[in-house]
């Protein structure tokens, strides 16, 4: 029976743990809505179902498991249950006996940054609403009382699957031939990881006894700008590089008639002034992580959405 277990796995930060799990040979469970796509996207893991309005669903969900990683994402217009979800998580986990709970995050609970590199010991003072549930949804895990938690913040991430992304609308532009849309100025410094590299770091952090009840940062590779990304997308494809860009002005106005666009006004700040994270801390703790170079994952990326295009 497994004793780890994957809440969230059909996402795609969730995808890349199920499969650093399978590479080394684990047992390992999936927990998330549907039983039924969960046995398609992993048969060798085992399905478990949940229904968090449940709480012996959920019980039942988390049963036998020593270890849980919780990946849960939820898109902007339901973003007020990430703190919902988390304290039934929680609760649920501490009832079943869990040991110990790893929740991945992301950078929007910092807020504004304040210096070229955010570490873990920055300030956490976000002004955006979704800055604040994220915010919430990280204090309610770290202060959980009978187990072991810890959070792990991600920046925006590429790869195969993350088509509900920056990037993934990057790429599903280019692929339609049509110009990659981005909000906000295309020559500041970004920060995209590699999602598939965040597997192993999961995992190694999960086996180790001295990371608990802490924070740490992944950062990607290294920083590149959005025209950069874009162009080296369009490229790999062989399509001819074009862009569609929009600033403050385009969002007030647009948010009138997309409610998306209208969500994603308040985190424009990280548009200009990005989080670029600092996960020096992480490196001293696990010794060199693995990133892949952005021209090989952007690549991968490509081969894989062109790998879905002849399926379909």
């Amino acid at each position: 029976m497994a004793t780890f277990g994957i809440v969230g796995a059909t996402g795609v930060v969730g995808c890349a743990v199920a499969a650093e799990v399978e590479c080394r040979g684990e047992p390992y469970a999936v927990i998330g809505r549907s039983e039924e796509k969960l046995r398609a996207m992993f048969p060798r893991a085992e399905a478990r179902a949940v229904e968090w309005e449940d709480p012996h669903s959920a019980l039942r969900a988390f049963a036998g498991l020593r270890t849980v990683v919780y990946t849960v994402g939820l898109p902007y217009p339901q973003f007020r249950q990430h703190p919902v979800l988390m304290r039934k998580a929680l609760e649920a986990a501490r009832q079943a006996g869990v040991e110990q709970m790893l929740v991945v995050s992301s950078v929007y609970s910092y807020g504004q940054p304040r210096t070229p590199r955010v570490s873990e010991d920055h300030p956490r003072e976000p002004k955006a609403v979704k800055g604040k549930l994220r915010k919430e949804q990280e204090d309610l895990a770290l202060a959980a009382e009978g187990i072991r938690t810890l959070v792990l913040r991600l920046p925006d991430f590429y790869g195969p699957g993350a088509e509900n992304s920056l990037a993934g609308t990057i790429l599903g532009a280019a692929l339609r031939d049509m110009p990659a849309p981005w909000l906000g100025p295309l020559d500041a410094p970004h920060e995209f990881l590699y999602v598939p590299d965040a597997g192993p770091v999961v995992c190694d952090l999960a086996v180790r006894e001295d990371v608990w009840g802490q924070a740490w940062n992944l950062g990607g590779v290294g920083v590149i700008t959005p025209r950069e990304f874009i162009q080296r997308v369009y490229q790999a494809l062989g399509k001819r590089v074009r862009y569609r860009t929009g600033g403050r002005v385009f969002l007030r106005v647009a948010g009138l008639f997309s409610s998306l666009l209208r969500e994603m006004y308040e985190l424009y700040y990280l548009q200009e002034t990005p989080v670029i994270l600092d996960d020096s801390k992480l490196t001293a703790r696990l010794g060199q992580v693995a990133k892949t170079p952005y021209a090989e994952g952007i690549a991968a990326m490509v081969e894989w959405a062109r790998g879905r295009m002849a399926e379909a």
